[in-house]
């Protein structure tokens, strides 16, 4: 069943001309992803080809869903530009829009989010390495690929993971693959402060999957997201969770990699996450090689 794409999810390119946007759109196709069309304004009624594929462009994403039937982005456009391209993905009545810009100013995602309460989009992200739904496939391909995940490293079962973090998200996937192990869904909802989707969303999906037996959490220090996902896990949790979280040696009030990975007023600190996790029952990896075995060790 997985959560938020499936194999079946039709997906549109935001910025698909450019260099980066092309060559992940290039990776998605090859992953068996359903790229469907390519929006950059200006440029529709182009074609963007690899292999076999042909993808339509629009200058529009209303014009790209009503042609195609695409109810899931990708968006892979500069950060001034970004958060537009977000609200035009909602305007357009998307299901998910996934950004995977960095460094969009952090006023324009709290105007963003603004505009977007009340409509049905969910946004992923931005600055997230995005959404990965593997496939039945060789190296996991015929899934769903949204992002910049390297797709070869899944492999198709029944483990959900979540993180703040990119690389952790592919050093997880990597360590359950090599386990035999494979995932349902894996989930990079991105380091930036204001973001669209948290770790307890995510986790309450997971948590209502069938095919999800297991989860990994990845978090870092700054803000409370982790602790609140935990306290919902002590509450409510039915499936074992395995955590991580990143940045314990981070001196206070260092901005350490992410926008959001900041301690500031004694708030965020990776004992207090830690603590709430030991309290939810979630299992702790010391270290970021933990992190499969920990989950494993509980099932």
């Amino acid at each position: 069943m997985a959560i938020l794409v499936t194999p079946q999810t039709k997906v549109l390119i935001q910025g698909i001309t450019g260099s980066f946007g092309a060559r992940h759109a290039q990776l998605s196709l090859s992953y068996g992803t359903q790229v469907v069309a390519g929006v950059t304004p200006g440029k529709g009624g182009q074609t963007f080809r690899h292999e076999s594929f042909e993808v339509p462009i629009f200058d529009t994403i209303a014009e790209a869903v009503k042609a195609t039937g695409a109810t899931a982005s990708a968006v892979f456009v500069p950060p001034p530009f970004a958060a537009d391209a977000i609200l035009e993905g909602v305007d357009a009545g998307l299901d998910l829009v996934v950004a995977i810009t960095e460094g969009i100013p952090v006023v324009d995602m709290v105007r963003a989010r603004h505009a977007m309460r009340g409509s049905k989009t969910r946004l992923i992200g931005p600055n997230c390495p995005g959404v990965v739904t593997p496939g039945e496939g060789p190296d996991s391909k015929g899934g769903c690929r949204i992002g910049i995940s390297p797709g070869y490293i899944h492999r198709k079962g029944n483990i959900g993971v979540v993180s703040r973090s990119g690389t952790l998200t592919y050093e997880a996937v990597w360590q359950l693959t090599c386990r035999g192990v494979g995932q349902s869904t894996c989930v990079g909802i991105g380091g930036d402060p204001v973001n669209g989707t948290s770790h307890l969303d995510v986790i309450k999906m997971f948590m209502a999957d069938p095919e999800t037996h297991g989860i990994i959490m990845i978090g870092e220090i700054g803000g409370s997201a982790e602790e609140e996902a935990a306290a919902w896990i002590k509450e409510h949790g039915t499936k074992p969770v395995a955590g991580f979280i990143a940045g314990a040696t981070a001196p206070p009030g260092r901005r350490m990699g992410h926008a959001g990975a900041i301690i500031s007023g004694g708030k965020g600190t990776a004992e207090a996450k830690i603590t709430a996790f030991r309290e939810a029952g979630i299992g702790i990896a010391t270290t970021p090689s933990d992190m499969a075995d920990t989950l494993l060790k509980m099932m």
